[in-house]
């Protein structure tokens, strides 16, 4: 009698399918991204992310009491500021946009934990993530202002920092401006491995931070490397992260994969604007199942080592999952 192995015994049914089921979602694995703007009584959809708002700060209460309810522990705080300039003052200004909607957050949800970018592209009129000069992205002088930002974020009770700019020893310059501020206890979520991706056009659409000239090529890492992701891990490890993020998710799996085998921090998928942006496409032209799709995606980060995902999908998975 021919031999072989029943592998299908252990996906008869639904129940023993979840029996042996590897790898789960919950919504507590789920950080969402919220966009704060100046004004009053604002709430506009942003126009290439359906689903996705603007949001005044005045209305925090009611945003974030939606994710509560559906067991979100954690948002990430970008900022939209009204007024830019050469050095992005606006990010690191102690009533700036971040700080007041931080403020506002930890006011009504305490035990929310809230996550501030630290990057000053949105608040710089040139768009780029560092102060400029004569065309060049200036290292060392652009990790004086981001520890500024950062220790400004963390006295209006950010309960961790996320610097997003990926220039040389920014996590070294943040965690040791927010040790001399006496923030000890407030960890860094670095943005270790960030490559340079055409998946992020949705979110400079609803950041307002495309660069007015050139491209972010120079600091943000190269889509066709490989190890250069792990000695940028390595170093921000070394200078003291507390997290590692992967961006984008998608197209990196393999890479968060290497990031886990190698290092014994906690690693967070950012599943990025441009994905969320298609996936949205396709399912408002009826080509996708949504949720099916969705929660698929997600499942695929966590597989591949993330133990949490940044995702504009938050809610809406943490609805499924509880169906």
């Amino acid at each position: 009698m021919m031999k072989f192995n029943r592998h299908r015994r252990l996906r008869t049914s639904a129940g023993m399918r979840e029996l042996v089921r590897e790898t789960f979602l919950r919504p507590s694995d789920f950080i969402y991204p919220i966009f704060f703007v100046e004004g009053e009584n604002v709430r506009k959809e942003v126009p290439s992310m359906p689903g996705v708002y603007h949001i005044s700060v005045d209305l925090v209460k009611e945003e974030v009491q939606e994710l509560v309810d559906l067991g979100i522990k954690s948002i990430i705080v970008f900022g939209v500021p009204d007024h830019k300039d050469h050095v992005g003052s606006e990010a690191y200004h102690d009533h700036g946009i971040v700080q007041r909607a931080t403020l506002e957050i930890k006011k009504h949800f305490p035990e929310l934990v809230v996550i501030a970018d630290t990057c000053l592209c949105q608040y710089t009129d040139h768009g780029h993530c560092g102060i400029v000069e004569d065309g060049e992205i200036l290292n060392d002088e652009s990790l004086q202002l981001l520890a500024k930002t950062a220790v400004s974020q963390a006295r209006a009770g950010a309960d961790i920092i996320a610097p997003s700019n990926m220039m040389d020893g920014f996590v070294i310059a943040i965690r040791e401006a927010l040790d001399e501020a006496g923030f000890v206890h407030v960890p860094v979520m670095s943005y270790a491995v960030k490559y340079a991706s055409a998946f992020y056009g949705p979110f400079r659409d609803a950041a307002h931070s495309t660069p007015q000239f050139g491209d972010r090529k120079t600091y943000q890492m190269d889509p066709a490397n490989r190890l250069e992701a792990l000695r940028e891990a390595q170093s921000d490890v070394e200078e003291g992260a507390d997290f590692l993020i992967v961006k984008p998710s998608l197209s990196y799996l393999d890479i968060m994969r290497d990031v886990k085998n190698e290092f014994t921090l906690p690693v967070v998928a950012y599943n990025v604007s441009g994905e969320y942006a298609m996936v949205k496409a396709a399912a408002q032209n009826g080509w996708i199942s949504e949720k099916e799709l969705v929660l698929e995606m997600l499942t695929s980060m966590k597989r591949a080592g993330a133990e949490l995902i940044i995702t504009y999908h938050a809610k809406d998975a943490a609805k499924w999952l509880s169906e």
